[in-house]
């Protein structure tokens, strides 16, 4: 890997010597299909780039990852390929002011995700193809120059199989065998985009008329395999794609600037989604198989406004360098909730927003990498780890407080400017910053030095002084607090919502104060002789991004009444609230799991009931003490079971309940119970024991020797599927045997003949926390492997191995020593590596301060 990084200084050097005019790019895809030789799998790629040298006779370099060149022609030279391509880099000596590249290259197809993925569909054999190229990719499939600032338009066009469509970000015509693609308009590298195979293809169209007389056509589709084709609902994904068109038209006044609009829903995806202009990528997962909730639904339209708001924050205007990622990956994950909010019937994704992706971001801010929202991106492997927590949700958050500080008109008059400065153009924090200044008024550079270039989280908690009576506020003050590693006090423009118990027994807001909290202690003198409260919320309706805490009183009223809060954004603020109390270990997670028993029930947002379910299986798995491990097990079970009867039939409550009864499972009856779902001995009325929700059934059967191989591969006869290929691979290496992990260790670590997607499958299975003295032997192997693991494999499968197979559930001090053993003898392994073990590392260590904190509660 060391050989294909980049570094930011190398991008600087080259983007002012050099600019690009255009490229033209030709692949031959027609060795995707038939049998391999053993050999790896290779296409033709001949790439012609025209560009300029502002320095003529000087050097430089053009990107390129293939197994061979073929030829390489400079301005009419033929130049050896073997004394100018390294395996990663072509070198360009003495350039002309003018400039014309050719490049003729054998590409490897790919199996992790990265290039040209290409994937065999077990169930009927066809081949399906599609790219991914985020951050650095692109030169696995073409050769180029892999930076965002040497934007250029593009020229392709594809041979591929008969009988197979090929998509590009333009549009496409199939002529004499070949497919050619529209010209794109000046894009970045990163964002081309092809998409090929006999995918099952529907379309429709959006039309628009404008004030001023003028008309927008935009062709949409969506496609997916043909295997998918039965489950795929391209109504509702056309529905959100033309309400968020409608919405982004309405309040950024630039119209969509890239012609059609496809959304393919591919096989073995690493991310969620990927934002390539006229073609938009999607994990097939977004494509659902058997019944899921409202949640599912809310999280597809999420994703599919994040990738829309891309078109303008990202592809339109691009980041310069890596370090301003959050100018296109925070400004999607803010307009991703505020369009499903605006604009479709996802009205409460706000209340998602604060519970689900906040907690990605508050995780992310207490580990030891975390990093201003503005990073310091020295390479192209610190810029594939900051696709993070902080670069998306704390940048959404914190884009979210700009709203409340600037004004909702203010911030979007500035994004509509920016949009017209910089069409296709590069830009830095700079230039967002005048903008918003000129539109607010404000000034921004100071509040881009607290939010945007500083790290840590502020904790936010209320100190209520009662009068004498003790009937009134004397005093309500908000106490900030930082942490000594990131001692930033930021200002904060906040809500203080004061709640009381009603006659009726529901807890129910009777103030609310908008203020701003600046240094350690502001004094909110508006509420100053306000009834005393049962609850006071600071960050009441979620304005700012901090962690709450709770005054006493607040605190005691949440124990005994969380579940009669009638507002349903409040009580996801205070589960939230809860939660990083009990991370924090500041709450006995055996607390938290008591809660979650108690009211978890009465929660009518599913999402939220959902989130809860996750919360409180991390709470027992990682922070409760080891002695308390069995009894909250039979705990949290016996309640999941008692929830999935007590749930309305059919509902997408008792859904969730059976999932999370399925996940809880531990003893001889449930897996009874288990059993006699899956074979209709024992149904749950209204419960549809569809195939997804089968293999959820069947994974903990798996991990406790209750469905052995033979019942797993009955199960894939049943679902000879890609998805039930990757259940059953999970499946199986779930299963509590020595020899079942040794070889699944063998199958991720040794060997790399797995997808990216099967990988993921066999990490996932192979983990359990009922199998922690299974799996003991394997911390000692985890920290002597990881260093060759991560010198010999792909980026991605480096992290997902370096992630997945970190000894977490071996949580006792000596795994922490053997994490600080490794960190002080790899001094000088990869930044990127080391990031990656010391989060581990810092997530262990949260773990058994939680589990102290629970140790200490059961003492009381």
């Amino acid at each position: 890997m060391p050989g294909e990084n980049l570094t930011r200084d190398e991008a600087r050097e080259r983007a002012a010597l050099l600019s690009v005019d255009g490229y033209e790019v030709a692949l031959d895809l027609r060795s995707a299909l038939g049998e391999g030789n053993g050999e790896p799998r290779t296409f033709r790629s001949v790439t012609t780039i025209r560009f300029r040298c502002n320095e003529p006779g000087a050097s430089s370099f053009a990107d390129l990852i293939a197994p061979g060149v073929t030829s390489v022609t400079l301005n009419g030279k033929d130049l050896d390929p073997g004394e100018v391509f390294d395996g990663s880099r072509i070198a360009l000596e003495d350039l002309a002011a003018e400039n014309e590249l050719t490049v003729d290259a054998q590409c490897a197809y790919s199996r992790t995700g990265e290039g040209m993925h290409r994937f065999v569909d077990p169930e009927d054999g066809e081949v399906y193809l599609y790219t991914q190229y985020e951050p650095a990719d692109a030169r696995r499939v073409f050769a180029n120059f892999e930076q965002p600032d040497l934007k250029a338009p593009y020229r392709f066009e594809v041979q591929a199989p008969e009988g197979w469509t090929v998509w590009g970000n333009g549009a496409g015509e199939l002529t004499d065998g070949v497919w050619r693609f529209a010209e794109t308009k000046p894009i970045s590298t990163y964002i081309t985009c092809v998409v090929a195979g006999p995918y099952h293809y529907v379309t429709d169209l959006y039309e628009r008329t404008f004030a001023d007389g003028t008309k927008l056509e935009i062709p949409l589709g969506a496609l997916c395999r043909k295997g998918l084709a039965p489950y795929f609902d391209a109504d509702d994904v056309f529905l959100v794609t033309k309400q968020g068109l409608d919405f982004f038209h309405d309040h950024f006044d630039y119209p969509y600037p890239f012609g059609k609009y496809d959304q393919a829903f591919v096989p073995e995806y690493n991310l969620g989604a990927m934002e390539n202009p006229g073609l938009v990528t999607f994990r097939e997962e977004y494509i659902f198989r058997g019944k899921v909730t409202q949640a599912s639904y809310e999280a597809r339209a999420n994703v599919i406004l994040h990738e829309m708001a891309h078109m303008w924050f990202g592809d339109l205007v691009t980041m310069v360098w890596w370090d301003d990622l959050w100018l296109k990956e925070s400004f999607a994950d803010f307009m991703g909730t505020f369009g499903a909010v605006g604009a479709t019937r996802f009205r409460d994704a706000w209340i998602t927003f604060a519970n689900r992706r906040k907690a990605w971001a508050y995780r992310a801010d207490q580990l030891p990498s975390t990093h201003p929202i503005t990073a310091d991106i020295r390479d192209l492997q610190d810029a594939k780890l900051n696709f993070d927590g902080i670069t998306y949700a704390k940048g959404a958050s914190v884009l979210k407080q700009l709203v409340a500080y600037v004004g909702q008109d203010a911030f979007l008059e500035g994004a509509r400017r920016y949009f017209k400065r910089n069409a296709y153009g590069n830009t830095r924090l700079g230039d967002l910053l005048s903008v918003l200044g000129e539109t607010s008024g404000r000034d921004m550079s100071a509040w881009a030095r607290s939010w945007l270039q500083t790290a840590g989280v502020n904790s936010l908690t209320p100190q209520v002084l009662l009068d004498t009576e003790g009937g009134r506020i004397a005093e309500l003050a908000v106490v900030q607090d930082a942490p000594e590693s990131h001692p930033e006090l930021r200002p904060h423009r906040v809500a203080v919502g004061l709640y009381r118990r009603t006659p009726e027994g529901t807890l129910e807001r009777y103030a609310r104060v908008e203020t701003d909290v600046d240094g350690p202690r502001t004094v909110v003198t508006e509420l100053v002789g306000a009834e005393a409260p049962a609850l006071v919320l600071v960050n009441d309706d979620d304005l700012t991004y901090c962690k709450i805490r709770f005054d006493e009183t607040s605190l005691t009223t949440l124990r005994a009444h969380l579940g009669e809060l009638t507002d349903p954004l409040a009580r996801a603020l205070c589960w939230s609230a809860l939660w990083n109390l009990t991370r924090d270990g500041l709450l006995a997670a055996r607390e938290f799991v008591d809660l979650v028993l108690r009211f978890a029930g009465r929660e009518s947002d599913i999402g939220v009931l959902q989130m809860l379910h996750a919360w409180a299986g991390s709470a027992l798995t990682h922070y409760t003490a080891p002695a308390w491990r069995a009894t909250g097990e039979r705990l949290l079970a016996e309640g999941a079971l008692r929830e999935l009867r007590a749930a309305e039939p059919g509902s997408e409550h008792q859904l969730a309940w059976a999932r999370f009864f399925a996940s809880t499972a531990s003893d001889e009856a449930d897996f009874t119970l288990l059993k006699g779902l899956l074979d209709g001995t024992a149904p749950v009325p209204g419960l549809d024991v569809d195939q997804e929700l089968r293999w959820a059934f069947l994974e903990p059967l798996a991990a406790h020797g209750a469905a052995d191989e033979s019942v797993l591969a009955a199960e894939l006869a049943r679902d000879d599927t890609a998805s039930g290929k990757r259940h059953q691979v999970r499946c199986l290496a779930a299963r509590p045997s020595a020899a079942v992990k040794a070889q699944a260790w063998a199958q991720v670590v040794e060997s790399d003949a797995l997808s990216n997607a099967l990988v993921e499958a066999t990490i996932a299975g192979f983990d359990q926390p009922s199998q922690r003295e299974l799996t003991a032997p394997y911390a000692e192997s985890y920290f002597a492997v990881i260093e060759r693991v991560w010198r010999e494999r792909s980026i991605q499968i480096g992290m997902d191995v370096v992630r997945g197979l970190f000894p977490s559930l071996q949580d006792r001090p000596e795994t922490l020593e053997a994490a600080d053993r490794w960190l002080a003898s790899h001094a000088d392994a990869a930044p990127a590596l080391r990031r990656l073990v010391l989060e581990a590392r810092d997530d262990l260590a949260r773990s058994l301060r939680a589990q102290e904190c629970d140790s200490a509660a059961a003492g009381a």
